[in-house]
């Protein structure tokens, strides 16, 4: 299912009972934050998370525009984001397409070729004349007229958190659709938090070397399915939006900008057009309340200058609040972990399940099961996975065998208290770690952590048996289910 945009996937939510209106008067200085937060970590009575409604601020003191928020804030809401009914029925598609794909690599089947070269002609980006984002134009744009969030006591100020930051590859023409935080400094610039390691970075590097100014253009809201493209981490020089055409199983519209050269979603909220120099020096940028649960530190970045505002005449603003997680921002990653698992495990077979825990922020932990075939195997997982694009940041990852559930935490820990010997288990490996991470000595660089709780034989320097899980037998089992009633339990 696509949505047509953003105010589609409003109603669908409404629909649903998914969506709470705030009708009263609210600041987006720290109580949007306030609400959000407790909202986002509503659980049920026996403690289960919830990840509550999403929220329509639609009274926010000075600002005509009503807000959005926490719309991907629990795991029915992403899938249904998707257009799906759940996150593993989304990666069980994908999966039968990189079951195709990799199929050709073993033996081409022409025929086959012509349906998926028809189904991907669908979600190649479809440009239009006329759109939604540009129905007004701004041209002398007033970033303070919306209700950008200040959201936590530290910050350095209001921040952009969900704008879509599109650039071009001046060598190629290839545009990037990323995720980047934005501080607003005034009327008419922000900061630009692209991270070292991201294309963003990657393209003003070049534009600096060609002594250009770099066009950017910044999307607010459209079809969710197109602002989780932007978060997504693809290989290089694969399309944000063409993914986003193949997550929401249609083209998605674009547009040319008024001021710069570039495609921009048609059905968005807001475009921000503008431009980065890569003359002009750094501005200091942060604090800011991060999804670490942490405020990640000032640091220096480049200055984002708008120079146009385009966007639908009765617009609504998208935002998102991370913090201590759960937040919004963790059923984002469960996405991630769910549609990406297929790809790594046709580039890891041995891998069974893979788990980015909650608490792990996404990129401080990942638990992966795996069939075990050889000596060592653990250790060969471990530096395929630090070498796989944004897995290079995961601080740890713990490696269970191929039978134990990695979803189970539970389970997981008691694997990890009893299963590990320290000097032969715990494997370190220094390398590359996000930028946010504050823990390491030195920026952007540390030392990440194997853990082997997998079970041990005598070729993996262990001479000692290996116990055997306890585990009744399943005629017992089945005998006990019987007469569970007649023993005088219910259920």
């Amino acid at each position: 299912m696509a949505y047509k945009d953003l105010r589609s996937f409003i109603k669908a939510l409404e629909s649903r009972g998914e969506l709470i209106r705030i009708t009263a008067p609210v600041d987006s200085r720290l109580e949007i934050t306030e609400i959000t937060d407790r909202i986002s970590k509503s659980t049920n009575p026996d403690g289960t998370r919830t990840g509550g409604k999403a929220l329509l601020f639609e009274n926010v003191k000075g600002s005509e525009y009503p807000v959005f928020i926490n719309g991907f804030g629990s795991y029915g809401r992403m899938a249904l984001a998707l257009g799906a009914g759940s996150l593993d029925e989304k990666a069980r598609e994908l999966e039968d397409l990189v079951d195709w794909g990799f199929g050709q690599l073993r033996k081409i089947d022409v025929m086959s070729f012509f349906p998926k070269i028809k189904w991907a002609r669908l979600f190649l980006p479809t440009p239009v004349l006329k759109a939604p984002c540009q129905e007004v134009v701004e041209r002398d744009p007033d970033l303070s007229t919306l209700p950008v969030l200040t959201c936590w006591p530290g910050d350095g100020g209001p921040f952009f958190t969900l704008p879509m930051v599109i650039t071009r590859d001046p060598e190629t023409g290839s545009q990037n659709m990323g995720m980047y935080r934005m501080q607003v400094y005034d009327k008419t610039s922000t900061g630009m938090h692209w991270h070292l390691h991201k294309d963003g970075a990657h393209f003003y590097q070049k534009y600096k070397q060609r002594g250009e100014k770099m066009p950017v253009a910044v999307a607010l809201g459209g079809d969710p399915a197109v602002t989780y493209a932007a978060t997504a981490p693809l290989p290089e020089g694969i399309s944000e939006l063409f993914f986003a055409g193949y997550l929401r199983g249609k083209p998605v519209e674009t547009v040319k900008c008024i001021t710069c050269d570039l495609e921009v979603p048609a059905q968005a909220e807001f475009i921000l057009e503008g431009y980065v120099d890569p003359a002009e020096p750094l501005r200091r940028e942060g604090p800011f309340g991060d999804h670490t649960g942490y405020y990640s530190l000032c640091d220096d970045y480049p200055v984002f200058h708008v120079t146009c505002i385009t966007r639908r005449k009765n617009p609504v603003y998208p935002a998102t609040v991370v913090g201590k997680p759960p937040m919004e921002d963790c059923y984002m990653a469960k996405a991630t972990e769910r549609l990406f698992l297929p790809l790594l495990k046709k580039m890891l077979p041995e891998i069974v399940d893979l788990n980015l825990p909650l608490e792990g922020v996404f990129h401080n932990c990942a638990i992966i099961s795996v069939e075990k075939r050889f000596p060592g195997h653990v250790h060969k997982v471990l530096n395929a996975l630090w070498g796989q694009g944004q897995m290079m940041y995961t601080k740890m990852i713990i490696v269970v065998d191929h039978d134990v559930d990695v979803q189970d935490l539970s389970t997981v820990m008691w694997k990890v208290f009893n299963n590990i010997d320290a000097r032969r288990d715990l494997i370190l490996s220094d390398g590359p770690l996000d930028t946010l991470d504050h823990a390491s000595p030195r920026f952007r660089f540390g030392t990440r952590l194997g853990v082997d709780a997998t079970r041990k034989g005598a070729l993996e320097d262990h001479p000692r048996e290996w116990p055997d899980d306890i585990d009744m037998t399943e005629e017992v089992k089945n005998l006990v289910n019987r007469r569970w009633k007649e023993y005088g339990f219910d259920g």
